[in-house]
């Protein structure tokens, strides 16, 4: 028994959990599995090498693996469905200045994640307490209406309160997540995640394709749609409506086909199993902040390229743009989600298995400086009429570059292994998805802000925000080098038996959760100071602005 069951809520539950039990072992008999503190670097090493050639692993559930995956579709699908046309929509609905568009785009996208982040918790302590499957097709029926509503509006706050309206349907993610955890165990977690994170960048292929394809038809489908006024009152609704019906097909496949995964106890069954963690003490468990700042430093990245890259292709191109059309929009970002979707397919499952996810994220974490810096210099290319080089590298960047997709696999992989009980994995999920939303609620409004006034202000030919997401990317190489033992996900070795010779090498590994906190103060600045002090100078500056204007009006 590794020194790390020592450390379980009650004693009991130290002869329920072995180096070789699987995942969900102790979730089943209603015991809560140990956490992963003490001896960090041992314990993992021990439960990586306990697997025998005699132990039958489980069979992966492919049906509701997929059905899950397919559950995962609904979200991106409804999230980037509007953006190809979002910022055209904005300034026609709301009659808002070009030079305004990318501050409005990211208003609204943040105020969706700010009420996903207030009741993330409060999903994933109901999918604990009633089950996983009514919190996920509540959830998906609620963000089919709300999709669907949202190309009726007439004005930018009707734009504004149908996607908050989104946002308060946000169990599906937390959910999602975790029955899937619940379907896996330690050797099939890896495979099962990257149909994951396939089936979603397969929703960033279809959401942009559907809203660049299907908004306003009665212009692009004038045989069609045109002289249809309904279409020509609102352009916009077919294309929402389209992704409405996607979310509608996986709520009822998962309210018809899929298996709760929430394990109860039997009325027969005399044990009593421990009360759950609370949420202190899921926070307080060894390596799990480290883990939920490196989860955030990935969210960061993501939702910055994911807010700036529909702006930058809109600008004109003297202004630091692309000037692409919607169309052209929708088939970059779906290209970009169907790259994505290969590297995680094809790419994530070998490598994972063969380097293990730690040594999988910090590859990825080199390249993604690299990936942020190649858009400003398309930029460079187009102002100066080198098209045929600007497609070249755009494309080469798009499907090499998309690479580091395989970073959000891997942080959700850490954050499975650092979960201190399998009981309390929706609770671990949803304060990272809240982490997540938090995110996302500041993000796009940060990065369009500072993006638009970059533009405004003639600074670094507009690419001031690139240089900034550059910045943070190079933090996430010194994030990923605290990376918890626990969390590195090291390759499963198949053996009779558990070689202890190497233990004095491995209580010499560097413990990651001694070093934790004052990793998280070094990183910290990179994450909040850097992008608020950039906020503060583009407030200063509007202020600033705004003062000579009325003084030259006078």
């Amino acid at each position: 028994m590794p020194p790390a069951a020592d450390m379980t809520r009650t004693e009991d539950s130290t002869d329920a959990v072995t180096e070789v039990t699987p995942l969900l072992a102790a979730a089943e008999s209603g015991t809560p599995a140990s956490y992963n503190g003490g001896n960090n670097s041992k314990a993992a090493a021990e439960q990586n090498a306990g697997s025998t050639d005699d132990e039958e692993e489980p069979p992966m559930p492919v049906v509701q693996i997929l059905l899950l995956c397919y559950a995962s579709l609904a979200e991106p699908v409804a999230y980037f469905s509007i953006f190809p046309f979002v910022n055209e929509m904005i300034e026609r609905t709301g009659s808002v200045p070009v030079s305004s568009v990318g501050f409005y785009a990211g208003l609204i996208e943040s105020l969706f994640s700010l009420v996903q982040m207030i009741l993330m918790i409060l999903y994933g302590r109901m999918a604990d307490r009633i089950g996983r499957k009514p919190v996920l097709v509540f959830s998906l029926a609620g963000v089919t209406i709300a999709t669907a509503m949202f190309g009726l509006s007439r004005t930018l706050w009707q734009m504004i309160m149908f996607r908050c309206v989104a946002g308060l349907f946000a169990g599906s993610v937390v959910t999602v997540r975790t029955m899937l955890s619940e379907n896996t165990t330690k050797l099939t977690q890896g495979k099962a995640f990257a149909w994951y994170s396939f089936a979603r960048n397969i929703g960033l292929f279809i959401g942009p394709l559907v809203g660049g394809g299907l908004a306003n038809p009665a212009k692009l489908y004038p045989g069609t749609f045109g002289g249809v006024q309904f279409f020509e009152d609102y352009p916009y609704f077919l294309a929402t409506f389209v992704a409405g019906l996607v979310c509608l097909t996986s709520a009822l496949s998962s309210l018809f086909f899929l298996n709760e995964t929430l394990k109860t106890a039997s009325a027969s069954d005399d044990s009593k199993p421990a009360p759950p963690l609370t949420t202190t003490e899921v926070l307080n468990a060894p390596g799990v902040k480290m883990v939920l700042y490196i989860f955030a430093h990935v969210g960061v990245l993501a939702l910055g390229y994911t807010a700036l890259s529909p702006v930058y292709l809109y600008t004109p191109i003297h202004l630091g743009g692309l000037h692409f059309s919607p169309e052209q929009i929708s088939w970059f970002i779906a290209l970009a989600g169907f790259s994505q979707a290969l590297w995680m397919l094809f790419a994530f499952p070998p490598l994972q298995r063969t380097l293990g996810t730690g040594t999988v994220l910090r590859i990825c974490a080199a390249g993604w400086p690299f990936m942020m810096a190649v858009y400003p210099l398309l930029n460079e290319f187009a102002r100066r009429g080198w098209f045929t080089a600007m497609w070249t590298v755009g494309a080469g960047n798009i499907i090499l570059g998309s690479g580091v997709a395989m970073a959000f696999a891997c942080v959700q992989l850490c954050l499975n292994d650092v979960s201190p009980s399998p009981t309390v994995l929706a609770t671990v999920n949803a304060i990272a998805l809240t982490v997540n939303c938090g995110v996302r609620a500041i993000a796009p409004a940060l990065f369009t802000t500072i993006y638009a006034f970059g533009i405004k202000l003639g600074w670094a030919d507009g690419h001031l925000a690139w240089f900034l997401v550059v910045a943070i990317a190079l933090g996430l190489n010194v994030a990923t080098r605290y990376l918890p033992e626990a969390a590195e996900g090291r390759p499963v070795v198949k053996v009779k038996h558990v070689d202890h010779a190497n233990d004095d090498l491995l209580s010499r590994a560097p413990s990651s959760d001694m070093s934790e906190t004052s990793a998280l103060a070094v990183l910290m600045p990179i994450l909040i100071f850097l992008p608020s002090l950039s906020l503060s100078i583009t407030v200063g500056v509007v202020v600033l602005d705004y003062v000579v204007c009325s003084v030259t009006a006078m």
